[in-house]
């Protein structure tokens, strides 16, 4: 196993990517760093530059402005980074998908590793989402 995968599994830094949400989603991971479900026990921390980000935590439907900046996220974010897909909409569009302005899902712009749906999705499912994914790293 890849040594930085391996140090995945103690300390995650995560960067928030909003792809235009509705905010839903965006309110239940700021509930998730809250101290009521306190996920730095897991060592979970969110930080404020992608470049030191481990994860990437995307909600909302990529539309023709943000796929070209989730790109450019991706590409600046230090090597491995997983992406994680939050919400419906960053995982297939939901009801979005017949609007003109919806070009394709989150999977098809930038590699997902991890799928939390829900609308919005619950805090308790994005931190059994972020579980899984540490399990996944460690075998």
């Amino acid at each position: 196993m890849n040594l930085k995968l391996k140090a995945l599994t103690k300390s995650i830094w995560v960067f928030h990517a909003a792809c235009s949400p509705c905010n839903n989603c965006d309110i239940e991971i700021l509930d998730v760093l809250t101290p009521r479900y306190d996920v730095e026990r897991f060592g979970i921390q969110l930080v404020g530059s992608v470049r030191h980000a481990d994860v990437l935590l995307v909600t909302g439907v990529p539309n023709r402005k943000t796929a070209e900046r989730l790109k450019a996220l991706y590409a600046q974010a230090a090597k491995p980074c997983l992406v994680v897909a939050i919400g419906q909409c960053a995982g297939g569009g939901c009801m979005f998908t017949p609007s003109y302005n919806y070009i394709k899902p989150v999977d098809e712009i930038v590699p997902v590793a991890a799928y939390v749906p829900g609308c919005p999705p619950k805090p308790e499912a994005i931190i059994m989402g972020v579980v899984k994914l540490l399990k996944s790293l460690g075998k």
